[in-house]
């Protein structure tokens, strides 16, 4: 029977950012981490004009920066450098700048591919060893933490067990950890696309009465669009020619930067509001997806998650103890509930707001982004919100 002091079920970009967190103060305290993942990662890294991209906050550039790891993203990372957001046929509209707010950038664009090639090659194997293809089938409490049994009937005792499998943990259900899920009856619209005029780092997030849309500045003058519809209508987009697509895009994005033309491989996900009833038990973290799956249109998710992955890891970390200890993971999630109730609350109000075609409604937020725009106070707090700063002391 192996032991090891820390298994993290899930070796994506959270788990393997929570490994790399840890990584220095295991090796000085002689723990082992291993790392739990069906897929194993490539050997390198391919672009790819349909690659997949995570928009990061300034807060998650300065937690990479802690872990020097910054100056290698930042090779593939694309700044945004203003936030354009404004609901669709309507005047109001609110510009954030990068120059306003004092930082080099309001945040970054990145493919999840290239993320994750600089996260695990950061990975010390003399400290975080792979199991990998490979998955848990089982988990089941013991009096000192936690037995795994992996897909080839091997078993792997650990001190603290790091659920971190996605948004649909079969675990997560096998463990009996309860959910709450509010559905948003919508799609989620996700493609790369090209515009005629360059992005010059800006993000678009547009508000339509059929659901928000966002435009994120990526690499080679592409953009991530995140665009969101109910269900049958976001089937329809996906199975339209590229030709009628753009078309249908421009109408409800406009001609900000010119006319679209080109179009990668379109991915439809269903989209609800998921939080995990239980966050921590002995020996026990859910973290990721797993724990709390927002809205794609705020770009919060993993954000948080990687605030959360950061929280657990310093807290790991200065207490004297063996990792698993429930009161030290009560510490952990007492530090970060502000940070997790203030980001799920706002990419939640901030998304149904704006999907709403009430019109009592819509001319209250076109009024409040109008407002936003002439509020210092007001916007200043809607910057470090996007910034991933909100929690944070000014």
């Amino acid at each position: 029977m192996q032991r090891t002091q820390l298994a993290i079920i899930g070796g994506g970009l959270v788990g393997a950012s929570l490994a790399l967190i840890l990584q220095a103060g295991a090796r000085e305290r002689g723990w082992r981490i291993v790392l739990i993942e069906p897929f194993a990662p490539g050997d390198s890294y391919q672009p790819s004009y349909d690659a997949r991209s995570s928009a990061l906050s300034f807060g998650s550039r300065q937690i990479y920066e802690r872990l020097g790891l910054w100056q290698q993203i930042s090779q593939r990372a694309e700044p945004i450098t203003q936030i354009h957001v404004s609901d669709r046929g309507r005047f109001g509209s609110a510009r954030l700048t990068a120059v306003e707010e004092g930082v080099p950038a309001l945040g970054y664009v990145t493919e999840n591919a290239w993320l994750g090639q600089c996260l695990w090659h950061a990975l010390d194997p003399e400290v975080v060893s792979w199991r990998c293809p490979a998955e848990v089938r089982r988990m089941e409490a013991i009096g000192d933490g936690y037995r795994l049994t992996l897909d080839d009937d091997s078993q792997l005792d650990c001190d603290l067990a790091v659920l971190a499998d996605g948004g649909r943990s079969g675990l997560r259900e096998q463990l009996g950890i309860g959910v709450r899920s509010s559905s948003y009856g919508q799609t989620a619209l996700i493609a790369n696309v090209s515009p005629f005029e360059a992005h010059r780092g800006q993000a678009f997030e547009r508000f339509t009465n059929s659901g928000p849309l966002a435009l994120l500045p990526l690499p080679e003058n592409r953009c991530a669009l995140v665009w969101t519809r109910d269900g049958s209508d976001a089937q329809r987009l996906r199975e339209m020619p590229d030709s009628a697509f753009l078309a249908e895009l421009q109408d409800a994005f406009g001609y900000r930067l010119g006319a679209f033309r080109q179009v990668g491989v379109r991915y439809g996900y269903p989209l609800s509001l998921i939080e995990a009833e239980e966050q921590i038990r002995p020996h026990l973290v859910v973290l990721g997806n797993a724990a709390h799956s927002l809205h794609p249109i705020a770009g919060q998710g993993f954000n948080l998650s990687l605030r959360d992955a950061q929280a657990l890891g310093d807290r790991l970390l200065q207490e004297d103890a063996r990792p698993g200890s429930f009161a030290v993971l009560q510490r952990y999630l007492d530090g970060q509930r502000l940070d997790q109730q203030m980001t799920v609350g706002f990419s939640d109000r901030v998304t149904r707001l704006f999907s709403n075609a009430q019109p009592l409604l819509a001319t209250g937020r076109n009024l409040g982004l109008l407002g936003l725009d002439l509020l210092p106070p007001a916007k200043r707090w809607f910057a470090r919100q996007a910034m991933g700063l909100g929690a944070r002391p000014v």
